[in-house]
């Protein structure tokens, strides 16, 4: 079926909406969007710039994508916002497009929960299957993998990563990057061990548990420099993915890691 678009929205004419897609009232959609089927605008949604929005997203009322970001360095170069399929976003979210120094996109993947009032910041990336609450903030650059789970009123410092299946507490600074699979929290983020039972949740083994259970221990616990550590870790465990992916990320760390 065509698009169904409220009269009293503003549809600019190189603006690409898709067939199912639905537009609702106020909502005003600027040149080069594109807004892929069955995606639908409640009312009063504003999308600028270069932005792609995947096919089945439904995104509330009052939310802004694709504006400038909030850099000084940024002198409207050509940018913009990539966002994947069936993502929820909900009331004043702002989504902005990239500044420089990255690979030009702000990119959010596939069936993310976004609450009212998150704001992801210019150049960052975000896997898919993310919970972010109400009004947790993410700077600049930021990276977020899959099935992270951060609370509300949470902020993620520029740079910084937040690692699979981790879950970061409600009012957390995030200066330095979250181990994937752990629980971060705190005004300056400290560790509280692994996210058990969102692990459990996900179908995680009990093989695997433990052994990521031994390994945070050895990281983490133990009186181990972090070279040794991953070093002890690679001799005494299994190479399964999990245990890979942990010690890459580590490894991979420029900010730092939350201890």
């Amino acid at each position: 079926m065509p698009a169904e678009i409220h009269k009293t929205a503003i549809i600019d004419k190189t603006a690409e909406i898709d067939k199912d897609v639905s537009i609702g009232p106020y909502c005003i959609i600027k040149e080069r969007v594109r807004i892929r089927k069955g995606t639908r605008l409640i009312s009063n949604v504003i999308i600028e710039g270069n932005t792609d929005v995947g096919e089945g997203c439904t995104i509330y009322p009052f939310t802004s994508i694709g504006f400038p970001p909030q850099d000084l360095k940024y002198r409207d170069e050509e940018t913009g916002v990539i966002i994947g399929e069936r993502n929820i976003i909900r009331e004043y979210a702002t989504i902005h497009r990239a500044s420089v120094g990255g690979d030009g996109n702000t990119t959010i993947g596939s069936n993310n929960f976004l609450m009212a009032y998150v704001h992801i910041a210019h150049d960052c990336k975000l896997g898919s299957s993310i919970i972010m609450a109400n009004a947790a903030t993410l700077g600049g650059h930021v990276s977020v993998e899959d099935y992270v789970v951060i609370g509300g009123l949470a902020a993620v410092h520029q740079y910084s990563r937040v690692g699979a299946y981790a879950m970061v507490g409600g009012f957390s600074g995030i200066s330095q990057d979250v181990p994937p699979y752990t629980v971060a929290s705190g005004a300056r983020a400290k560790l509280f061990g692994l996210n058990t039972i969102g692990l459990k949740r996900h179908g995680f083994s009990d093989d695997t548990l433990n052994n990521l259970k031994k390994a945070y221990k050895i990281i983490f616990r133990d009186k181990n420099t972090l070279k040794d550590a991953i070093a002890k870790v690679r001799s005494e465990l299994p190479a399964t993915k999990e245990i890979k992916h942990l010690i890459k990320f580590i490894e991979e760390n420029k900010r730092g890691i939350c201890r």
